[in-house]
């Protein structure tokens, strides 16, 4: 859902990055659990608000700058699945095409997609080929349905997408 990105005055406030559009939705979805290493700490907010142009939180717990830049920046922000809306037709959560094969028309196979990049003009696929794939090389997609991506089959685990493979 979002990222703990730094400190934020003297009283432990942090800035946070939220995935959610508009970004504040991320306060509407409680309670938040932070990133420990593999596991998941459930947190409590003590406080919560736009700053500018970003989002800014207190944490219970948590009362001084110091304290929150060694125990909360750069943690990650999760909430359970049941909270989040159903997708709609055509949408999908990153999390669901993460690890799905990537096909081109004809058959062969790109590889898997490792992760989702945010770049201002549309979304992009990182696609990493493995040994069942064309090559080994990491491939940059963009996220733009019925031009780059024909069809995606959560199902079948694949996306159909138009792409040069030498590219």
């Amino acid at each position: 859902m979002g990222r703990v990105m730094a400190v934020h005055g003297i009283k432990g406030w942090v800035k946070v990055y939220s995935h959610t559009d508009p970004m504040e939705n991320i306060f509407e979805y409680q309670p938040w659990y932070l990133s420990k290493g593999r596991d998941w700490e459930e947190v409590k907010l003590a406080g919560a608000r736009p700053q500018g142009k970003g989002l800014v939180v207190a944490f219970d717990g948590i009362g001084d700058r110091e304290q929150a830049a060694r125990e909360l920046v750069g943690r990650e922000i999760a909430v359970s699945e049941s909270l989040l809306p159903r997708s709609g037709d055509g949408e999908f959560y990153w999390r669901d095409l993460i690890g799905l094969r990537v096909l081109l028309p004809d058959g062969r196979d790109l590889g898997r997609v490792d992760r989702l990049m945010e770049t201002g003009a549309n979304d992009v696929l990182v696609v990493i080929g493995d040994a069942d794939s064309l090559d080994r090389r990491e491939r940059l997609l963009p996220w733009v349905p019925d031009d780059v991506i024909v069809d995606v089959a959560l199902e079948r685990g694949e996306i159909r997408v138009d792409w040069d493979p030498e590219f």
